[in-house]
């Protein structure tokens, strides 16, 4: 009962502690009842109002309940107040009952212990139920305390049986880590005993390779086993090399080395009698009479394939091998390509030799020997690399170096001839020739079949990596060609230095040289179609689209023109941009001195056409270098010049003053006066060449006028010059009464009235002139427009001066700049006509005229403005 004792004592416990006295209110605000529980406490007050009565008072048969029930109150109120006396008949006629009287009651003494039986009777009968009720509440305490018993005996029960099970799990625990461990022991113990098996199992391929390498036979080196053992001794190698700690790992990694080196060895004695074998016996057939040359072919190509098929898988284990242990196995190698081109050149020297004594060396024309013997060696040598190729895969360097002594049989013969060739156009086509070789090289070369690559997957011990790796892929003749195109490069650089200077620098013009302008207009005249299509064919080879009659242009233009063009294709871009500075700076030079003979050739009209001469060849100079892109590579230009005639009408169009300044800036091109580049150069001396054109051209014009306004201007004071302090100006005042002096007013009217003779003929004939050199029309126009600007400016000074110097009718006579620029404008058209005026004429009469008909029209548009 220990469970019942600490229940009785935990209540015991309770009972003794204070119980927390709470109001009414406190109990209202801690649990406020919501609409739910008002309703539930609503219900009970209303069915507590209407609760019955008591069972003990109900009216019911007293025979009905199973004990004795009391007197119905009910029945006693409603009988009155005072109970009846008993019914003796009744009660003779009723069974005998406890509280019934033996005898009836005669004293009131029995009445009162009547009464107190019967008061005794009904509370016993009151508290019956609570004694059943006491009876019951025992019997469910003895029950509890049989259950608290039993459930203490099944807790003890149960607290005995988790003991064992803990002890049972710590025994299995134990057992299961004893079971591990012991696992783990055995797992350690068979991977340890693995791994030394894996160990030892390099070491034991020793003993296996050895016994192979013992057989004898050459027939060893093609069973499948060798080439599988050669792999296994080259694992062990790399195997041991990485655990040099192992014991007596030294010693079996020599003698795996050993093993490989014989293996190797073995394969080059194959290899190497092999070839000798099939040398000997092409050898013997090739010396056979009357063998056509596509049994040579057969010989020299087909018989060397097949035997490759064979031979292949062994040097391409020898390649890999070689190239992963070079210490040891890369003489091996080298022995064997030492052999195969030692059997090749003894095979092909002799037809090589035979092949270039046809072609005649010595008497064959250069390009034509350079083209035959180039396009055979290049075959020659096509045909050897795949023959390489079909034996090896490495060893390019001494490929090379073999066809590169083949071909040397060639140009020994060749060499003399090119360095010694003196020709220009030569020396190019020979240039051309090697470079169309070297451009048709030779492509990839295609793979092996699927048969071969099949074959080599057989004797590959790793079947995810193929055995062999393709490594020579491409032939490239111009490593072979090379050094024939340098020595023509040289020879070509060499000669056009010679050219340039014995046909630029140091030219001597003839006299027809410089028959200009009649050269021009020779060229003007109709030509036969044999002709212009020579001279286009001589103009596409380096284009000058402006310029099209090379005949018209001086003679060192034209030669440093089609040097340019020779070496534009065949020198490396560096050495020719020196040549091409070099050229044309001296290209310069020699016009500049053709214009300075042609200016003294009939001087001054043919100063015009120096200028003209000169601009024409800049012009075609700079359009060439445009073609050209001849610039420093370390200048930064920040502007392009697209061309000739775009850029000087951007020098000459954007401006009116041929400042050197204003004109370099039209022109597109930099400040900096220090820089060599030959474009600058070029720009530089067109810049000067405009500037003289333009000016010899206005002075042909207006150049009298304008000498004759500057002396006026120096000599006599005008109307609007400033007064001195003694009220006269600095200059004398001008006579007019005198007649027939040099600036009297007879003179401006004569120099006025000569306009119709003089102005617009002039005028017409620079513009001409300046047609007839340069031909492209937008310049002509750019150049003319400052030509008409400069004579209009020469004629409005000259007007101002008139202006302020004479009085009288002689100022109404002074053409105004739109009458002038009229006539000027009128005049530089191809289609003028000259028309002569009539004798007596005089235009100051027609200017005075016009000049007031002017006004007066004037004044009336006036004076009906004002009215208005």
């Amino acid at each position: 009962m220990a469970s019942t004792s600490k229940r009785s004592a935990n209540s015991s416990s309770v009972n003794l502690q204070a119980k927390p006295s709470i109001s009414v209110e406190e109990w209202e605000a801690a649990a406020p009842l919501g609409d739910i529980e008002a309703q539930s406490v609503n219900f009970v007050q209303a069915a507590s109002g209407k609760a019955a009565l008591p069972p003990k008072f109900s009216v019911e048969d007293p025979g009905s309940s199973s004990r004795p029930s009391t007197p119905t109150i009910r029945g006693k109120l409603g009988q009155g107040s005072r109970p009846s006396t008993p019914n003796l008949t009744s009660h003779r006629h009723t069974a005998s009952h406890a509280l019934h009287p033996k005898q009836p009651i005669q004293t009131p003494q029995q009445f009162y212990d009547w009464y107190s039986l019967i008061d005794r009777s009904v509370t016993h009968s009151q508290e019956a139920h609570i004694r059943a009720h006491l009876e019951s509440v025992s019997d469910h305490l003895e029950t509890c305390d049989r259950l608290i018993q039993r459930i203490d005996e099944i807790d003890r029960e149960v607290e005995d049986m988790l003991q064992g099970w803990r002890s049972v799990e710590e025994s299995g625990k134990s057992l299961k880590e004893a079971c591990e461990l012991l696992l783990q022991e055995r797992d350690r113990l068979l991977e340890m005993s693995a791994a030394i098996d894996e160990r030892l199992e390099y070491f034991r391929e020793l003993e296996q390779a050895t016994r192979m390498l013992n057989h004898p036979g050459e027939s060893l080196v093609l069973q499948t086993d060798f080439l599988y053992m050669v792999e296994r001794v080259d694992i062990c190698i790399d195997y041991l090399r990485a655990h040099r700690h192992f014991k007596e790992a030294e010693i079996y990694l020599l003698r795996f080395q050993q093993c490989m080196t014989r293996a190797m060895t073995l394969i080059k004695m194959y290899f190497v009698g092999s070839l000798r074998a099939l040398t000997a016996d092409v050898s013997k057939r090739l010396s056979e009479k009357d063998v056509s040359t596509t049994a040579q072919m057969h010989l020299l190509y087909t018989r060397f394939r097949t035997v490759a098929g064979t031979l292949a898988p062994l040097l391409a284990e020898l390649e890999r091998r070689a190239e992963a242990h070079p210490e040891e196995l890369s003489a091996l190698l080298s022995e064997c390509h030492a052999a195969y081109f030692s059997a090749r050149k003894s095979l092909l020297v002799g037809r090589l030799m035979e092949e270039i004594r046809g072609l005649d060396p010595a008497r064959t024309e250069l390009v034509e020997l350079t083209r035959a013997g180039c396009s055979y060696l290049k075959q020659l040598c096509t045909d050897e690399f795949q023959l390489f190729r079909a034996f090896f895969n490495s060893g390019e360097e001494q490929l090379y170096q073999y066809l590169e002594n083949l071909c040397d049989y060639l140009y020994d013969d060749l060499r003399p001839r090119i360095l010694h060739e003196s020709r220009l156009t030569a020396l190019c086509e020979v240039c051309t020739v090697l470079q169309a070789l070297m451009v048709l090289d030779v492509p990839s070369v295609l793979e092996s079949s699927s048969d071969e690559e099949a074959e080599l997957d057989e004797l590959s011990l790793d079947l995810d990596q193929p055995r062999r790796q393709r490594g020579l892929r491409t032939l490239h003749i111009s490593h072979l060609l090379q050094m024939v195109l340098q020595d023509a490069q040289t020879r070509l650089f060499f000669k056009a230095q010679s050219v340039i200077q014995s046909e630029i620098r140091y030219y001597v013009p003839k006299p027809e040289d410089l028959a200009y302008p009649d050269k021009l207009v020779a060229s003007r005249k109709p030509v036969s179609g044999t002709e212009i299509t020579e001279k286009q064919s001589v103009s596409r080879i380096f284009q000058v689209k402006t310029w099209d009659r090379q005949e018209t242009w001086y003679p060192t233009l034209q030669k440093t023109v089609w040097v340019l063009s020779q070496l534009h294709e065949f020198v490396k871009p560096a050495i020719f941009d020196e040549l091409a500075q070099e050229a044309i700076k001296y290209c310069l030079q020699t016009l500049a001195s053709g214009a300075e003979m042609l200016k003294s050739k009939n001087p001054p009209s043919s100063e015009y056409d120096a200028h003209l001469f000169l601009l024409r060849h800049l012009l075609i100079l700079k359009e060439m270098t445009q073609n050209l892109d001849l610039v420093h590579r370390n200048v930064d230009r920040g502007i392009d010049l697209s061309g000739v005639p775009e850029s000087l009408a951007s020098m000459l169009g954007k401006t009116t003053s041929l400042l050197p300044n204003a004109l370099l800036t039209s022109l597109g091109m930099p400040r900096d006066e220090e820089m060599t580049d030959v474009r600058h150069e070029i720009d530089q001396r067109l810049k000067r060449a405009c500037e003289d054109v333009i000016k010899t051209a206005v002075d042909g014009v207006s150049g009298s006028l304008r000498s004759w306004t500057e002396r006026v201007r120096l000599t006599y004071a005008l109307d609007n010059d400033p007064i001195g302090p003694d009220g006269q100006p600095a200059l004398p005042r001008m006579d007019y009464s005198l007649v027939g002096h040099w600036a009297g007013a007879d003179a401006a009217t004569s120099t006025i009235n000569g306009i119709p003779w003089s102005l617009e003929p002039q005028t017409h004939e620079a513009s001409m002139r300046l047609r007839l050199y340069i031909e492209d029309e937008r310049t002509v126009e750019v150049l003319l427009k400052h030509i008409q600007e400069r004579i209009v400016d020469d004629w409005m000074y000259f007007r101002e001066i008139t202006w302020n110097l004479y009085n009288g009718a002689i100022r109404n006579s002074t053409p105004t700049e739109e009458m002038i620029r009229e006539m000027v404008v009128k005049a530089c058209r191809e289609d003028w006509v000259r028309v002569v005026p009539p004798v007596p004429y005089s235009l100051t009469e027609v200017i005075a005229s016009q000049n007031a008909a002017n006004a007066a029209k004037s004044n009336d548009v006036a004076g009906s403005s004002s009215q208005a």
